[in-house]
């Protein structure tokens, strides 16, 4: 496989192209993809070329270098999560449909949780996650089910590591985030009332598969004294798809 004077792998830098993307930064100039991906001008250009030609990537009518049709074709059809995220959905639409604000499915990546679905409508409470978007495992509802079910190791590296915080209510000292995983796991369910953003509410519970807590599945509600209560009907919705995981 050719390689750059570094050493570099052609692979090992489409990647980088590839990262060069987030749900914020869908479409980028040639030189902001050769800055985010740190190669040279010359180098994207020509990669960027190659991979547009086999449909990983496409030009707008401004030249803008985009995900390709292609791309999104293969992730889909060998998806990891494509059975997890077709079996949610019926009951992230249930929740929807009567609690009326966002629900969403995430998944333990590395140490961040990245969301693979989400359902909003207008008018629901700010939600700031997107699908392929990620948040800090401590931040989030969904994150924090996921790190309290984690292998001990990433949990220590977590509580280990810098603790961002986006509100006053973020969890950010390893006592008080030892407490609520402990809470966690003991109630079913995280409730995290404005640890992302003051106005809004996070709730999620575990989806288990085989005994595994192979995801998290929540709810984004209105940071009020109604939240509480949405617990119950989100905890038996996680029961219900986590049986029909085979979870429990």
């Amino acid at each position: 496989m050719a390689r750059s004077p570094d050493g570099e792998s052609v692979i090992t830098r489409a990647v980088r192209i590839l990262d060069a993307f987030d749900p914020e930064s869908r479409a980028l100039s040639l030189s902001e993809v050769s800055r985010r991906a740190r190669l040279p001008l010359a180098t994207t250009a020509r990669l960027v070329k190659e991979m547009a030609r086999h449909g990983l990537l496409d030009r707008d009518e401004r030249r803008r270098v985009l995900i390709g049709t292609r791309m999104w074709e293969l992730a889909e059809r060998a998806s990891p999560v494509k059975d997890l995220r077709e079996a949610a959905l019926r009951y992230m639409g249930d929740l929807h449909a009567v609690v009326g604000q966002s629900t969403q499915l995430g998944v333990l990546e590395g140490d961040e949780v990245l969301f693979v679905e989400r359902l909003t409508a207008p008018g629901s409470v700010v939600n700031v996650t997107r699908i392929a978007g990620r948040l800090p495992l401590h931040a989030s509802s969904a994150g924090l089910v996921l790190l309290a079910h984690a292998p001990e190791g990433l949990r220590e590296h977590v509580l280990r590591g810098a603790l961002t915080g986006y509100t006053p209510s973020t969890l950010t000292e390893e006592h008080a985030l030892r407490a609520e995983m402990a809470e966690v796991r003991r109630r079913g369910f995280a409730f995290c009332p404005g640890h992302i953003h003051t106005d809004a509410t996070g709730i999620a519970v575990p989806v288990r598969q085989e005994g595994r807590v192979v995801a998290a599945m929540g709810l984004v509600v209105p940071n009020d004294d109604a939240a509480w209560a949405l617990s119950r009907p989100l905890m038996l919705a996680g029961l219900a798809l986590s049986r029909d995981l085979g979870g429990t």
